[in-house]
């Protein structure tokens, strides 16, 4: 019996975790994004630095993000107030919760932050995360690999991530 009660535990564990990811979003909720950081790990970015086309395409999501978020009703926040700040932080979405500081500074409910991790010139990850600035809470989180290191190929993982995960209700 203890033995059939650990295995239903262990089999709902995740579906109870994710459950959390789901909860619904406040109406015209104010969103500190603080942007999407680009990481290369592939040979061509250790040889060869920095690509054009690629600072391109970020610049590109975070202005597709800033746009979807604002048609669905949340007022994106202006980063000026703390540009300084953001501007020294090498990855908001991975800085011990500066991210959190610095959307409380803005007054925001929620601060979404982003990451595109390019492995190769064929393989990319990218991941979306808002979390709850008072809790630290993450309310959506999701993560996608896209193949082909493209506008299009890009902007159909942003869109996945948002249509199927922060906004499918």
């Amino acid at each position: 019996m203890l033995r059939i009660l650990l295995s239903l535990i262990l089999i709902l564990m995740p579906a109870l975790a994710l459950s959390n990811l789901d909860k619904p979003l406040k109406a015209n909720a104010k969103i500190a994004f603080l942007g999407m950081t680009f990481i290369d790990t592939s040979t061509e970015g250790a040889y060869n630095g920095e690509r054009p086309d690629q600072t391109a395409r970020t610049r590109l999501l975070e202005e597709t993000t800033r746009k979807r978020f604002a048609k669905m009703g949340f007022i994106v926040l202006d980063n000026g107030p703390i540009a300084e700040e953001l501007a020294n932080t090498v990855n908001p979405a991975d800085c011990y919760g500066c991210e959190l500081r610095m959307a409380e500074r803005l007054d925001a409910d929620y601060v979404l932050v982003g990451e595109v991790q390019k492995v190769s010139n064929l393989i990319l990850s990218m991941n979306l995360v808002l979390r709850d600035v008072k809790t630290g809470e993450a309310l959506r989180a999701l993560a996608v690999d896209i193949r082909s290191n493209t506008d299009v190929s890009w902007l159909r993982g942003l869109d996945y991530i948002l249509k199927n995960h922060f906004f499918k209700s």
